[in-house]
């Protein structure tokens, strides 16, 4: 089972989230975006209050085409808003170690870059989450 879900607040910078193109990029993702039906996942770009997010859940039996469609989105978003910033849980049960199929990996999104940490909050599910 692949289950993922993300949140990623979009920017042109770290600086100032708008340095002009910044309509025209969300455009581009959300077209990338809308472009994605699938049964198991939900990716959707959200306007909120002048703010731009991105936001993915998905569960899958298997890793399949949602979860190549989400790191292409990742991949996107790091190389056109390179000011993003946000997080991706994902637990699969076919994981290496670390961090394994008994807990969730953490990517943090800042400034575009993605990094992998150990999360402290859900694993490990078992017993954290599940029995």
């Amino acid at each position: 089972m692949h289950e993922f879900q993300a949140w990623i607040g979009l920017a042109e910078s770290a600086e100032e989230s708008d340095l002009g193109q910044l309509k025209e990029k969300v455009i581009e993702l959300r077209d990338l975006v809308a472009d994605s039906n699938w049964r198991d996942a939900v990716f959707e770009v959200k306007g909120l209050n002048g703010a731009y997010f991105f936001r993915a859940i998905g569960l899958i039996n298997h890793r399949r085409e949602e979860s190549e469609r989400l790191e292409l989105f990742l991949s996107v978003i790091s190389r056109r808003l390179p000011g993003s910033f946000g997080l991706i849980y994902d637990r699969d049960d076919e994981m290496p170690n670390p961090p394994g199929p008994n807990a969730f990996r953490v990517r943090v999104m800042a400034r575009g870059k993605l990094t992998e940490r150990q999360d402290p909050f859900l694993s490990p599910c078992n017993p954290v989450i599940e029995d």
